[in-house]
């Protein structure tokens, strides 16, 4: 750093050492050779500070050589020890002396003698200067989180957080080697798991008093925290495993004493060691994106050509993929959506049709007379039913109110919507009704303004998505890591970003997905949307496609604006109504033909993609 004072009779000792860190530097999707920047990673003991630093290297040259070897730094009789960079410019061999070195006052610092922190470039910047202007060091004391990537396809890659909110550039480990380092960091910091975040390692020193100040941060206690830190201190294992579940084994091992004598360096880690849960893929090349055309929506002319003899419908996956490419005209839908939600068979006869329309009736209304029945001195004694009934009242009161079919104080819209979802309570014990299902009502109900019709059509629906209410929050889990999985093939570089920024859980996509994106477009566009996914085409995830397709279209909006986490959420939000039904669409389906034309797509993304 300018300024910094020579380190003369300072001693120094390297504990930790890896190659193969890569910084990626471009925004671009697809990285290029000259943005991907080889360095070694070290973790160095210095006086009473502990250091984490990274300097580029040369690919070819070997990193144990190119700064410094594992040994002691500072025994050498020179008080000027050199530390040569190996980095060549102009033919000339550069060289780095030892008063660039970090001083340990400071967070961060470039190895090379004229930088200041602030030059450091950030993530995604293209590289305009020397790669040795690349490198930086932080101590330890001033980590604030680490968050680690997701098992993936790419390689893993650590984000460095600090006291003072900036992001240190993504640390890519392409020969692995996260694991050992935040094993050797562990020794020096407590690293405890978020509670709302498993990839996010908040960091704390080896100090009760700083944890006791900062339990409350991890909602981990309902007790006293000083208390539990004093008897976390004195007996680690009985009260982690007693009340601290939450806190990753890192956090265990830290608190750990060392025996008296004992060495801290670390066991060499091999080069080839396993990241767990990655599929270690070194590149997915994905050919050019292909130009797609909507088609224009079904017509109810075209749908008559397929209803043949008996009224059976022909040629049934021709129609699906008209429907999937075009849509439906709106005076089509009422009868349509009853084929696409799997209320009436699509190889059934009319008079089949109308056979079960009336079984399906009668089913409906004796469901119906079970909680009509119910009177209200047996709904006082019966806490689930009023509690569904109350919150179905709320919900429904505010639900499209501002379209002319539910507008009104006493709209029978309403009370169909009310009626419709106390009976699915009776349909489905075990689920329910939970938040967000009237949402998904509305525009069924709007489309077949037939009380039985948008109750069996709902059914059908919840039959898609009903994994999405349930208390457990799994199936949500496996939506944004399936959308995390996808995102990460398409756009590498929006995934670091997101990831620097603490949004890489794509959480702010959670309602895109729980209710099918009802609310990011105008009331006709999620009537489009839906009968496009009823499909099924061209596979069964294209929800996540669609996901996938507006974070695209809003790429260079995020990561060219410097948004912060609050800033990512509030910009995602006031999408809301903003958004092209066509245009989101179109894209998708782009993005599935690209991923489709690789013929090295990994296995876990075909899977996803119903390949």
């Amino acid at each position: 750093c300018p300024g910094a004072p020579p380190l003369t009779g300072s001693r120094a000792q390297v504990v930790f050492e890896k190659g193969g860190v890569y910084l990626h530097t471009s925004a671009k999707k697809h990285q290029d050779p000259d943005s991907l920047i080889a360095g070694v990673v070290r973790v160095v003991e210095k006086d009473n500070d502990v250091l984490l630093h990274w300097a580029p290297v040369e690919e070819a040259g070997d990193s144990t050589q190119i700064l410094f070897s594992k040994k002691d730094l500072f025994s050498s009789k020179e008080h000027k020890t050199r530390l040569t960079t190996g980095l060549h410019q102009g033919g000339s061999h550069q060289e780095t002396w030892l008063e660039s070195w970090p001083n340990p006052t400071g967070a961060m610092c470039p190895l090379a003698p004229h930088t200041s922190p602030d030059t450091v470039p950030p993530p995604g910047a293209e590289p305009s200067c020397p790669r040795d202007s690349w490198a930086f060091w932080v101590s330890l004391g001033e980590l604030k989180s680490i968050r680690r990537s997701k098992p993936g396809l790419s390689w893993a890659y650590l984000v460095l957080v600090t006291q003072a909110g900036g992001s240190l550039p993504a640390l890519h480990f392409h020969r692995g080697g996260t694991r050992a380092l935040l094993r050797v960091l562990s020794r020096y910091l407590l690293l405890a798991s978020s509670p709302q975040d498993s990839r996010l390692y908040l960091v704390f020193p080896h100090d009760s008093s700083a944890l006791s100040n900062s339990f409350h941060h991890l909602q981990l206690f309902d007790q006293d925290s000083s208390n539990v830190v004093s008897r976390f201190l004195q007996d680690p294992y009985s009260t982690t495993f007693n009340s601290f579940s939450r806190v990753t084994n890192f956090f265990r091992g830290a608190l750990q004493p060392h025996p008296e004598g004992a060495s801290r360096d670390l066991h060499p880690v091999p080069d080839d060691e396993p990241e767990p849960g990655f599929e270690v893929i070194s590149c997915v090349e994905l050919g050019p994106r292909p130009a797609v055309e909507r088609a224009p929506p079904v017509t109810e002319e075209e749908w008559a050509r397929h209803v043949g003899p008996e009224g059976r419908l022909q040629q049934v996956p021709e129609l699906r993929a008209r429907i999937f490419s075009g849509g439906l005209s709106p005076s089509l839908r009422r009868e349509a959506w009853k084929f696409l939600l799997g209320y009436l068979s699509w190889d059934g006869s009319a008079e089949e049709h109308k056979a079960h329309v009336r079984k399906k009736t009668d089913e409906y209304f004796r469901m119906k007379l079970q909680w009509k029945s119910v009177s209200p001195e047996q709904e006082r004694r019966n806490s689930l039913l009023h509690g569904y009934r109350s919150l179905i009242e709320r919900d429904v009161s505010r639900t499209d109110r501002t379209n002319k079919f539910y507008e009104g104080p006493e709209n029978p819209g309403l009370g169909l919507l009310n009626d419709i979802l106390l009976t699915y309570c009776m349909y489905h014990f075990d689920l329910g009704y939970v938040q967000g299902m009237s949402d998904l009502l509305s525009p069924i109900l709007y489309v077949v303004q037939n009380e039985v019709d948008a109750f069996w059509c709902f059914c059908g629906f919840m039959e898609l998505v009903h994994g999405n209410f349930e208390e457990s929050q799994e199936t949500m889990k496996r939506q944004l890591g399936q959308l995390l999985l996808l995102l990460r093939v398409l756009d590498p570089p929006l995934c670091d970003f997101l990831d620097s920024q603490d949004s890489g859980s794509l959480c702010f996509c959670f309602r895109w997905l729980l209710i099918w994106f009802k609310r990011e477009f105008p009331f006709p566009d999620v009537l489009r949307l839906w009968e496009v996914l009823w499909t099924g085409l061209p596979g069964p995830h294209l929800h996540l496609l669609v996901a996938c397709a507006i974070l695209d279209m809003e790429r260079d909006t995020l990561m060219l604006s410097g948004f912060g986490s609050n800033e990512i959420l509030k910009h995602i939000n006031e999408l809301t109504m903003k958004l092209s039904v066509e245009d989101v669409l179109t894209r998708a389906e782009a993005l599935y033909r690209q991923l489709t034309a690789c013929t090295e797509l990994p296995h876990n993304v075909q899977e996803v993609l119903g390949l």
